[in-house]
């Protein structure tokens, strides 16, 4: 699960059915080209990640991309990220953002993520979204510190809002990303993630991570307010898109059963037009 914290990682979609896109039409060529090599990285080491191969095999595969970042960045990239080179240094990407997106899919192949400390469940929000932003950022052209900010708060909110969207989704696959703090406050002491799905308390869980997620989108905000409007562009749309499905998931509540929720196609018109256009 990662590019939906930097774009839309709900890998079940492709990019032309997704919010990455919608937001990432609207960026000149040469950014526009840069975002989409970036989500294409995402993409494979993802796959990889989530595929139903032997758990050694995808270790390894994940080791090979680490290797071609590398050589990427010694200067004799392999063919499937020579293209990268000139994005690499036309917009200053940093190696070990690269690498700490490969390192955040790696959490889940040893053994499927569950009930993680917080301070594990930050770790990973921080590789598998927020790193994916500090490579987003550098592209839309904005200034390192607040870009990384904006990138720590606002890959921290959508990967949360992911998170409290695919309880069910995840248990499906043997994974539970809640904390496992939240989920002894409320009684819960399994980490199967079946069961957990079905806890009657497990709003009580849920429920302050919204919060949470909520206090991130709030601090992107200050610092997509204080920016161009040019070099924020993409990422607001991306921002009140999953605001919009933190405030529906809300709205909806924890309690099993659970209907997924969708942002409506208006909706999404509605945030493109007022962000990107007008």
């Amino acid at each position: 699960m990662t590019l939906e914290a930097a774009a839309d990682a709900n890998y079940g979609t492709t990019a032309s059915g997704s919010s990455f896109y919608a937001a990432m039409r609207i960026l000149p060529r040469e950014q526009r080209e840069a975002m989409f090599q970036i989500y294409s990285f995402c993409r494979h080491v993802d796959d990889i990640a989530d595929s139903n191969g032997p758990r050694e095999e995808r270790l390894a595969a994940l080791q090979k991309w680490r290797d071609d970042v590398d050589a990427l960045y010694q200067g004799h990239p392999p063919a499937r990220l020579r293209d990268y080179a000139a994005t690499v240094k036309r917009f200053g990407l940093k190696r070990e953002d690269f690498l700490a997106i490969i390192d955040g899919m790696e959490m889940d192949v040893p053994a499927d993520i569950r009930a993680p400390d917080m301070a594990t469940l930050d770790l990973y929000c921080d590789r598998v979204a927020s790193a994916v932003g500090r490579l987003s950022v550098r592209v839309f052209g904005m200034p390192e510190e607040d870009g990384v900010l904006l990138a720590h708060h606002l890959g921290r909110a959508l990967q949360l809002t992911n998170i409290l969207r695919d309880i069910d989704e995840d248990a499906g696959l043997g994974r539970l990303y809640l904390p496992r703090e939240a989920l002894l406050h409320a009684g819960i002491t399994s980490d199967d993630p079946v069961k957990v799905a079905a806890e009657r308390t497990l709003p009580k869980v849920c429920l302050p991570l919204a919060e949470r997620a909520k206090r991130h989108f709030e601090q992107a905000d200050e610092v997509m307010k204080r920016n161009a409007r040019r070099a924020v562009r993409a990422p607001r749309i991306m921002g009140k898109y999953y605001r919009a499905i933190l405030d529906l998931l809300l709205a909806r509540g924890f309690a099993a059963p659970r209907e997924a929720v969708r942002v409506g196609k208006l909706a999404r018109i509605a945030i493109i037009l007022r962000y990107a256009i007008i």
